[in-house]
């Protein structure tokens, strides 16, 4: 009989203990870690769910504006999903179809093609209550409920200030142009080439998509048609990396000054290895920051201004 009633007692001492631990994770949750594409830890019913579609998840630029978002979205109690567009406007166009499929409140757009988005915009106006925050770069069309960048033309006059100071006018000057359609491309170099046009000799215009491995192939490309230039400007960081590395290796780092766009870290380093003269800085960390923020704002019934400017800074060494 003792050992039944000993026997008994010990069960009911691990029933009382498993259901203190059960307990234990029903506080805790996950602890707030993330999953694939969610900037938050499960929410419950009620809370803020804001889709976000960005034009790629690989360039170090987006990466930051990735990370505002979602520490913004902790703060606020939001549930974020993210999904990244590879720089395509038709896989753009599917990742935000498979956003609407949740229960979103709001979604942020980080269009890849200005005029491509512009369908998918519209299409979220007309069947959807949902509104819609740009970011970094603009629709050609659509309702949107603000749009969040830096001044784009602001930054490209500043870069080509910077070159006729530093060159002097009718220096001999590559552009390197952002991904046809973007509206931060057409901006920086509708900055860029106000002051351009008159002050500099515009010798080469090429677009090597964003991306650095063009930079370097485009700048190579044009230094076979053009091989004494004076300075070149990108409209992004990434395409000033893949053109140091064009100039490096053609001996002419040390002669030609490069002018980029963006502030990401490795053209921080060029720049304090003296590699590269400046770059316009954004901070796409406040960025992301920003857009979560207003459109919290937005669904909690304030006022949102249309244009929201992030701040733009000449980073020299």
């Amino acid at each position: 009989m003792k050992k039944l009633l000993g026997l008994l007692g010990i069960a009911l001492l691990m029933f009382v203990m498993v259901a203190c631990d059960d307990d234990n994770d029903t506080g805790n949750g996950d602890n707030g870690n993330d999953n694939a594409d969610n900037g938050t830890s499960e929410e419950t019913d009620g809370d803020i769910v804001i889709g976000v579609s960005l034009s790629t998840l690989t360039n170090p630029f987006f990466l930051d504006v990735e990370e505002g978002i979602r520490a913004a979205a902790g703060e606020n109690n939001v549930e974020v999903h993210v999904v990244g567009a590879d720089d395509d406007a038709a896989v753009q166009s599917a990742g935000i179809d498979d956003l609407l499929q949740l229960d979103l409140d709001l979604i942020i757009i980080n269009p890849v093609d200005a005029e491509a988005i512009v369908t998918t915009i519209e299409y979220i106006n007309d069947t959807h209550d949902i509104p819609v925050i740009t970011l970094d770069r603009s629709s050609d069309g659509g309702v949107m409920v603000s749009h969040v960048a830096s001044n784009n033309v602001a930054g490209g006059v500043q870069a080509a200030e910077f070159i006729v100071a530093n060159v002097g006018e009718g220096a001999l000057v590559v552009e390197l142009e952002g991904q046809p359609g973007a509206s931060a491309a057409r901006e920086r170099g509708e900055g860029f080439n106000s002051v351009a046009d008159d002050s500099l000799d515009v010798v080469a215009r090429q677009t090597a998509n964003w991306n650095r491995a063009e930079g370097l192939s485009v700048l190579e490309s044009i230094l076979q048609a053009h091989p004494e230039i004076d300075a070149v400007f990108a409209h992004n960081d990434e395409m000033a990396m893949g053109a140091i590395e064009a100039l490096r290796a053609v001996g002419m780092l040390d002669d030609v000054l490069v002018v980029g766009f963006d502030g990401i870290d490795d053209a921080l380093d060029a720049i304090a290895a003296g590699e590269m003269a400046a770059t316009v800085a954004q901070q796409p960390v406040l960025m992301g920051r920003m857009a979560l923020e207003a459109g919290v704002d937005y669904l909690a019934g304030n006022q949102v201004e249309s244009s929201i400017d992030t701040p733009l800074q000449l980073i020299v060494d």
